[in-house]
């Protein structure tokens, strides 16, 4: 009946490509959505500690159901007890009641992708019968269950992903520390759940520090961003708004991307510090990549005098890709990668970029 959908990764630029190609599908926003913004300013000599954290977790799924359910006045009718385990067995939601012995079947929810399945292959009861024929059985005219269709939206769990789902977990950790010392300090962060078109973004933070020590104080910090997304199948047409777009295939595969971007100072005790970082992780059509971009630039303080800035910068930016094909849950493509970065000393200039998109177009 229906299903399916699809992956593609980018690392540091997209590569052009013809049709659709297959990568990650984002989950759609929730009904309420949140936007909030925090800003710091600071210009300090003495002790410092500023910290910011988030972790957000969207789940979102367009799974078809469905479903026979007995009429109110009505009385339900005997099943074989095979058919109730059979149901229980494939995780369907199944109701019934038992008197004497005797199985009475009150409600029966079948995914529609899971209509055309052989309830059984070994049974001689069941042998030949789908899912869906038990569906138009129970619903035939003749008969006293009423059919009813509805969509699963999805809800956070912790196991495996249904069909025609996605889920994406972004997390965003900032933290300096001083024991002293001369700092200027400017943070913006800017976040917003709403569903987020191609070229914007879900989560936003800039950050400039000018730090200078006295008396051996020194500067400690880490920035971290993390995007994790995952889906399951699902049917190519459901994912696509343009009406003018034809994919080349109809199902758009399983995939579970993470990627990660990270920065520490450690003891430094002068320097001029800049980064910036953006993702986005909610998208309303399946034609938006999930992105997360991170950059980082190391300067001497122009006040210093010494012309470098003095202590210890690392970087380290990294990714696993996992990708299938058509249906099937095991990968058909890997790709890891992990780039580390560490200097330290009298530091002229320092830069890092990271750019990473994950999405297919047309």
């Amino acid at each position: 009946m229906k299903h399916i959908y699809a992956v593609m990764l980018a690392l540091f630029a997209l590569v052009a490509v013809s049709g659709f190609a297959a990568a990650d599908r984002l989950p759609h926003q929730v009904p309420e959505n949140q936007i909030f913004s925090i800003d710091t300013l600071i210009d300090v000599t003495g002790t410092v500690t500023d910290a910011t954290q988030m972790q957000w977790t969207i789940d979102s799924m367009e799974r078809k159901y469905s479903r026979a359910v007995i009429d109110t006045d009505s009385l339900p009718y005997a099943v074989p007890e095979s058919l109730i385990n059979a149901a229980k067995a494939a995780g369907y939601t199944v109701n019934y009641y038992v008197d004497n012995g005797v199985y009475y079947l009150t409600q029966l929810d079948v995914p529609d992708d899971q209509l055309s399945k052989y309830i059984s292959q070994t049974s001689e009861t069941w042998n030949g019968y789908t899912w869906g024929d038990i569906i138009d059985e129970l619903t035939d005219d003749n008969n006293d269950y009423t059919y009813e269709t509805y969509t699963d939206q999805g809800e956070i769990h912790n196991s495996v992903l249904e069909p025609t789902e996605e889920i994406a977990i972004a997390t965003y950790t900032d933290s300096i520390r001083t024991n002293g010392g001369k700092l200027s300090e400017n943070k913006n962060v800017a976040f917003d759940s709403q569903d987020k078109g191609k070229g914007l973004s879900n989560l936003e933070a800039t950050k400039v520090i000018t730090y200078a020590s006295t008396e051996g104080a020194h500067l400690i910090g880490s920035e971290e961003w993390n995007l994790d997304v995952a889906g399951n199948y699902e049917n190519t047409a459901d994912t696509i708004r343009c009406v003018f777009a034809s994919a080349k295939s109809t199902i758009w595969p399983a995939f579970c991307n993470a990627v990660k971007a990270k920065s520490e100072l450690v003891n430094v005790n002068s320097a001029q510090i800049s980064t910036k970082g953006n993702l986005r992780a909610v998208a309303a059509s399946g034609d938006v990549p999930a992105e997360l971009n991170y950059q980082i630039a190391v300067t001497p303080d122009s006040n210093s005098g010494s012309g470098f800035a003095e202590g210890t910068v690392k970087t380290q930016f990294g990714g696993a890709i996992m990708e299938a094909r058509g249906k099937n849950n095991v990968p058909s493509a890997t790709n890891s990668w992990n780039d580390k970065t560490e200097v330290t000393g009298g530091i002229k200039n320092f830069q890092k970029t990271f750019a990473y998109q994950s999405g297919f177009r047309f």
